[in-house]
């Protein structure tokens, strides 16, 4: 199967790929020994967010004490 590098810097397979991918949307990319293995993962929105979060360094704590500040100040 070819692949070519688009301008934007995406990854674009030159064929109908989809029955090879099995309609998975996310891999990690890796290189080893010269080669490119792109590994299925399946993310899901929480996931995503949870990083996210992770990155900013923002707890679980952090998250509790928001919302229960926001509570406070509708007055519920």
């Amino acid at each position: 199967m070819l692949a070519k590098v688009t301008g934007a810097n995406q990854l674009t397979f030159l064929e109908d790929a989809g029955p090879v991918l099995g309609g998975i949307e996310y891999f990690d990319v890796t290189k080893e020994n010269g080669c490119i293995i792109l590994t299925p993962v399946h993310v899901s929105p929480a996931d995503a967010v949870r990083e996210k979060l992770a990155k900013l360094g923002i707890t679980e704590t952090d998250v509790a004490d928001a919302i229960t500040w926001a509570r406070q100040a509708k007055g519920g």
